[in-house]
């Protein structure tokens, strides 16, 4: 069995055969493989931009739009390959709560279009080579440290829809899959840019990541009645198209409470590298928590605008630890802005969080009561004057193109907003549309900076 380039074909293959049926495209090929199946020779055609799946390396992205061929080409590669030598293959998603949910029905597809019924066999839970290779499916949502350790010698791991995969599932996969050699494959349709495998893969690729963004026209096979729906789509609503068909990450969540403000943002260019300014007092908003998360922001104002060079969040943390994380910073202090309860006294020992920043000498004020749609429609007010820093602030943005309204299951209308993760980092921005008209923004001495309180720190 063998794996060959072919150079200059226009021969029609299987796989542009099974692309036109499906699609009805014409037959036209970038470039092709040949492999022996058993003593048959099987040609398989890709687009062009695919070449980097034939080539070794550790992470392997393949990220666009709908009509792209990710799935159909990726699918085909795995079976040819699994073919041409024993290989153990994982398919995996987010979440599995069935084999209806995997690739397990496209595979089984592929297999058929191939012609590799008698090689391939394929039941409920796996797929089966003549040759030893094996393909796997399973829902990395539901495995922990411990459980996952059974695919420890899978040979290429395949995440489908791996846009939504978390960043707890990566911890837990990546390190999983060690064996000598092994590739991670992905294939995603791109949601928000903030999100953790967008993150991780795209934005922070390293060298052992291939990356290749493929859309609609890298598509030899792109059929015409998918080009009228991609231009009906365009006509009907441009907003969504880029991300539906461009595969351009989406700067907010459909139906996200600030979705329109925060699209502002980046299209005038204010998510960008916003140094600090020493000659600017930073002052602190926060929203506090402990089981919940606890999220501050760290603000400097000017009489134009305002910058928001700096974002912490973490949960089970006291004060005193995020005074001292603070601290380490070159800051020239403000004012430390807490919403109000604030000044409500803890259970535990009766003293409230102003008490206890301000034993720690932070200037310290307590925003009054406001109400939550009140401080949404002050919110949106102040995103024209804001400019953010884009890596520092990563999670305050994700936090704002996420904060959406419970929708009523019956009436399918929007309520109040709901509680998760992305409300803390939402609810400090409000509380910044509170505290802007108390910010000072004195221009002092830029190397005047408060005196740091350390010894209080082991309180």
């Amino acid at each position: 069995m063998r794996l060959a380039p072919i150079r200059g074909t226009t021969q029609p293959s299987i796989l542009a055969a099974t692309l036109a049926d499906v699609h009805g495209g014409s037959l036209v090929a970038d470039f092709a493989q040949d492999y022996e199946v058993e003593r048959e020779r099987v040609r398989i055609e890709f687009p062009g931009k695919l070449r980097g799946l034939f080539q070794p390396r550790r992470f392997k992205v393949m990220y666009g739009g709908r009509g792209g061929a990710k799935s159909w080409s990726v699918a085909m590669a795995l079976l040819v390959m699994g073919s041409n030598r024993p290989l153990r293959i994982l398919c995996a998603r987010e979440i599995q709560k069935s084999m209806r949910d995997s690739v397990h029905r496209l595979l089984r597809d592929q297999i058929e279009a191939l012609k590799l019924g008698g090689f391939y066999e394929v039941l409920d839970t796996e797929i089966r080579g003549a040759n030893g290779t094996l393909i796997l499916f399973a829902g990395l949502q539901s495995h922990t440290v411990d459980t996952i350790k059974s695919f420890e010698a899978i040979d290429i791991v395949w995440v489908e829809e791996a846009q939504s995969v978390s960043a707890r599932s990566w911890e837990v996969l990546v390190p999983t899959i060690r064996r000598p050699g092994s590739e991670i494959w992905l294939t995603l349709n791109p949601d928000l840019a903030s999100d953790a495998t967008y993150s991780r893969f795209i934005t922070n690729a390293d060298e052992d990541t291939w990356l290749c963004e493929i859309n609609w026209r890298d598509n030899p096979w792109f059929p015409e009645v998918l080009e009228k729906e991609r231009l009906r789509h365009f006509k009907r609503d441009p907003e969504t198209y880029w991300n539906v068909w461009e595969g351009k990450p989406k700067r907010a969540i459909a139906g996200a409470i600030y979705a329109k403000e925060v699209e502002k943002l980046y299209n005038e260019e204010r998510v960008c590298l916003v140094p600090y300014n020493p000659r600017l007092p930073v002052h602190t908003v926060w929203d506090l928590g402990w089981a919940d998360n606890m999220a501050i922001a760290f603000v400097q104002r000017t009489p134009v605008d305002f910058r928001v060079i700096n974002f912490m969040q973490d949960n089970q943390k006291t004060l005193e630890w995020y005074v001292e994380e603070m601290e380490k910073l070159p800051y020239r202090w403000g004012i430390d802005f807490l919403p109000h309860d604030g000044a409500h006294g803890d259970f535990k020992t009766g003293q409230t969080a102003q008490q206890i920043l301000e034993d720690m000498k932070r200037e310290v004020e307590v925003l009054e009561r406001f109400g939550l749609e009140a401080g949404i429609r002050l919110a949106r007010g102040i995103f024209p004057q804001a400019y953010i820093d884009e890596k520092k602030c990563a999670q305050l943005l994700d936090c704002l193109s996420r904060y959406k309204r419970q929708i009523d299951p019956r009436t399918q209308e929007p309520g109040a907003p709901l509680h998760d993760d992305a409300s803390h980092g939402a609810d400090v921005w409000r509380y910044i549309g509170m505290a802007l008209p108390r910010m000072d923004n004195d221009a002092g001495n830029p190397g005047q900076k408060i005196k740091r309180h350390g010894s209080s720190m082991a309180r």
